[in-house]
Order: structure tokens, then C-alpha cells, then sequence
């Protein structure tokens, strides 16, 4: 066979690929893990968002025994809700 033989580029071309497509099963092997904790925390989420009593509750549990530190963790709590909101928008804006 010659180098520049059709059959022989061909055959080259598909032992790359195998190579690639053994490499790209490893790389995302390594985010298996982390892409189930964020399956898991976003079941929570909206399990959160379907039943708001509970960290109503939690929340008002809190007040009543440590009130300073829910003042204080308000502001930031705050905060971060208006920038999630913002980054929703940005997003929205984006991807349209």
C-alpha cells in the first residue's frame, strides 16, 4: 500500500477515531459524579419549590432562636437572589 492510499487513509482515520471516542468515554467518566450531585440538589430544588411550608417553617424556627443571625444572613441571602435573577435574564438574553 501506498501512504497516500485511499484504503490505508481510510483505515487510519477510523483507529483515530476509536482513539478519540476511547479518550472522550474517559474525560466524561471524571464528570459522571459531579453532574449526579447536580441532578440530585436540582430534585431537591424543586421539591422545595413544590412544598414552600417547610423552609418557611425552618426559616421561622430560626428567627425565633437566633434572630440576629437571620438579620444578618438576610442581606446576603438577598443579594444573591437579585443576582440569580439577573443571571436568569442574561441567560434568557443570550440563548435568544
Amino acid at each position: 500500500m501506498k501512504p497516500d492510499d485511499p484504503q490505508l487513509r481510510q483505515q487510519l482515520l477510523l483507529i483515530r477515531s476509536t482513539e478519540l471516542r476511547h479518550q472522550l468515554r474517559g474525560s466524561l467518566d471524571s464528570l459522571q459524579r459531579p453532574a449526579a450531585w447536580i441532578d440530585k440538589a436540582r430534585v431537591h430544588l424543586t421539591w422545595l419549590g413544590q412544598h414552600p411550608i417547610w423552609p418557611a417553617a425552618g426559616l421561622a424556627l430560626l428567627l425565633l432562636l437566633k434572630p440576629r443571625r437571620v438579620i444578618a444572613w438576610s442581606g446576603r441571602l438577598w443579594w444573591l437572589w437579585k443576582t440569580a435573577r439577573q443571571l436568569q435574564r442574561w441567560r434568557a438574553s443570550v440563548l435568544n
